[in-house]
């Protein structure tokens, strides 16, 4: 396996600079009919073929080696507040909306030689941490894994019984999202060994990287004219350097990571939308229905699937509790914790009124809203944000 180390990620930059994530589509209400019965889940992952015993050597300086400045890309369309308008309803992620604020002034985080100790319980399972949108920043992510006692020094898990559940969006855009991808894979192993647990949800981005893999310039039928993987990817990020070190055993885990998961009564999945409640009407039945389509290998039916995922903004406004209490009604549990819009957009922190003047959002913490259901997590990373990993539950 190539490791990110020593290669010099390379950067490129006019799709860094150009970057926007797919529309904005506003949602609302559970949907009608979810599908029929579903197959069982495809075996687990082999863990014993990835390469756990890696040295933590490369990730040594992470955030210094990545934390590149960028010039801002530029002020977004506007709506209301400075946010960028709701598309129509023939969206399709081939367009880009929302610009970049390169990282300008990289967020360190100083981290001494003792490093913080998770308390852990004399008995049962540990602390339950969450990890928002990485997007290839692994400086950034090591830091934030650091300053919470999770890794140690040479970035092995320092955690013992704790569990830690990243919520997907692993590449694109940042420097290093093979680099990512293998470190939470062996932080996953190590983990285990202690009594943890390190675990991923699938984001729309593992879904783009395997569509661009497996289908490259096939034609997909966009709903709005012919669209292709590949050039979705490009346009959304996608890194040459994360393409020419992707191997089988990454697209393996990628296409078996799960949807949905349950975790201390906290409902937690990567996008801020109901199209889950399109692939089955309870928690086991829609990662089985994902699994099953991504098996089938259908180009159009992955995109349909990559198209229902960049959704968001179904948790926001007028009708979002609601949203967010008919998928709490479905698949159980009282808070949703999710990824895939970052926080300043939710917010409506990022830009002005006319348009002219960008503004520099600053998130440090997750956001709490839709009648306090919903804890979103993307802290924008991408952009002037942070790294989030927060301990659940939250006090707010």
């Amino acid at each position: 396996m190539t490791q990110g180390a020593g290669q010099g990620p390379e950067m490129r930059t006019p799709t860094v600079r150009d970057f926007r994530v797919p529309a904005y589509v506003h949602e609302a209400g559970p949907h009608a009919q979810p599908p029929g019965p579903h197959a069982p889940a495809s075996p687990p992952y082999d863990r014993s073929a990835g390469p756990y015993d890696q040295s933590a050597a490369p990730y040594a300086g992470a955030a210094e080696q990545y934390g590149r400045p960028g010039p801002y890309a530029g002020p977004p369309p506007h709506g209301e507040g400075g946010v960028p308008a709701p598309e129509p309803e023939g969206y399709t992620p081939t367009e880009r909306d929302l610009p970049v604020i390169n990282r300008g002034d990289t967020v360190q985080v100083p981290v001494g030689p003792e490093a913080v100790q998770v308390p852990q319980p004399d008995e049962g399972p540990g602390p339950l941490y969450v990890v928002g949108d990485v997007h290839g920043y692994i400086g950034e992510l090591v830091a934030a894994l650091r300053e919470k006692g999770l890794i140690d020094a040479e970035a092995r898990w320092a955690a013992g019984t704790s569990r830690l559940w990243f919520l997907g969006d692993f590449t694109d855009r940042g420097p290093d999202g093979i680099g990512v991808i293998d470190l939470v894979m062996r932080l996953s192993a190590e983990a285990a060994a202690a009594g943890g647990y390190c675990k991923a949800l699938m984001g729309n981005h593992e879904l783009l990287l395997l569509g661009a893999k497996r289908f490259g310039d096939t034609p997909v039928n966009s709903g709005a004219g012919t669209a292709t993987f590949q050039a979705a990817w490009l346009l959304n990020g996608g890194q040459k350097s994360d393409m020419d070190r992707l191997e089988d055993h990454h697209l393996q885990w990628m296409a078996r990571l799960d949807a949905m998961e349950m975790a201390d009564g906290h409902l937690l999945v990567h996008s801020d939308t109901t199209a889950y409640l399109d692939y089955g009407d309870s928690i086991e039945a829609v990662n089985d229905t994902i699994r099953e389509t991504l098996t089938r290998n259908d180009a159009d039916e992955c995109w349909d699937l990559f198209r229902k995922f960049t959704k968001r903004f179904a948790f926001r406004d007028d009708g979002g509790a609601q949203a967010v209490r008919s998928l709490l009604e479905t698949y159980g549990g009282s808070r949703i914790v999710h990824g895939h819009s970052p926080i300043p957009y939710l917010r409506g922190e990022v830009g002005s009124e006319d348009g002219d003047t960008p503004s520099t959002p600053v998130v440090d913490e997750p956001h709490v809203y839709a009648d306090k259901l919903a804890i979103a997590m993307d802290g924008g990373v991408t952009m002037a944000g942070k790294l989030l990993v927060q301990q659940l539950p939250l006090d707010s």
